[in-house]
């Protein structure tokens, strides 16, 4: 491996955009992305959905012209703060790429992009059975969301709408 390049991506710049897709796709064939890669139509749209929503941030690490890791993540607000947040949305590590620090790197470039706007915290979820990222958003601070232990930990459910 060379050394590795991190930076915020321009989804203006084709391989920004293209390095976005091809990750996102290889993240999508995993069966912790659900196995089926992404649909044609998300390979063609989703650049300039993402263009068009500018609480979108990407960051991209690239081994040379290689993609090596991304994440992308969303601008939410907490309202108990008051302060804007960071959702990790997606996290992907190519598996060529996995075990050598390219999550450390690319989370570290997305602390800089959530202090410059302010945020309070980042949060992100994750399926209970994928240990290798638990394990990795252990060791960079992450941890269960709880207001009052007696309570309990706060879950991530959805209701899909189309």
């Amino acid at each position: 491996m060379t050394k590795l390049t991190v930076v915020t991506a321009d989804l203006a710049l084709p391989a920004h955009a293209e390095a976005l897709i091809t990750l996102l796709d290889h993240y999508a064939h995993d069966p912790m992305g659900g196995g089926d890669g992404l649909s044609e139509h998300v390979k063609v749209n989703l650049v300039q959905a993402l263009r068009q929503r500018p609480t979108a941030h990407v960051v991209l690490a690239f081994d040379g012209a290689i993609p090596a890791g991304m994440i992308i993540s969303f601008e939410g607000f907490s309202t108990f703060s008051c302060q804007p947040l960071l959702n990790l949305h997606d996290v992907v590590v190519h598996q060529d790429y996995r075990g050598q620090g390219v999550f450390r790197l690319l989370l570290t470039q997305l602390e800089v992009i959530a202090r410059q706007i302010g945020c309070c915290k980042l949060t992100m979820e994750i399926l209970e059975g994928n240990q290798a990222a638990l394990t990795a958003y252990r060791a960079n601070g992450f941890a269960g969301y709880e207001l009052d232990p007696a309570m309990g930990k706060a879950i991530f459910w959805q209701k899909k709408l189309a």
